[in-house]
């Protein structure tokens, strides 16, 4: 399984990132997908999941309203549209994928990609 997540860059404060991330070696339409983030001396943080045929979404509450997860099972990827972006929002993205439904939980994941880097300016 191979997750590869890009978009990640340097934007403003109040302005918009989209991040994308590809998957390969898995039957992408039964994972639940999700995006985590890492800041410097930080946990990893769940950020967003979503469904296997993308009807249910689930958000933590620092990005909620802001962020929206969605997938293209025909694409194999998975999108994560950042608004309104805050410099507390710089951070490593992963994506993670599982089969399972501990959509919070990191070490419920069985596959992550290498991350992609977004940095907030003030």
């Amino acid at each position: 399984v191979q997750l590869q997540a890009s978009g990640g860059g340097l934007v403003q404060a109040g302005g918009s990132l989209s991040l994308s991330c590809a998957a390969s070696g898995l039957t992408f339409s039964t994972y639940v997908m999700g995006w985590f983030r890492q800041a410097p001396g930080k946990e990893r943080e769940f950020i967003a999941a979503i469904s296997w045929v993308g009807g249910t979404t689930f958000y933590s509450d620092s990005v909620k309203g802001r962020f929206t997860i969605s997938r293209d099972n025909a694409k194999n990827t998975v999108y994560l549209t950042m608004n309104s972006l805050k410099p507390e929002d710089t951070a490593v993205y992963y994506c993670a994928a599982q089969r399972g439904s501990r959509l919070t939980r990191p070490e419920a994941y069985e596959s992550w990609g290498h991350g992609t880097l977004v940095t907030v300016s003030s």
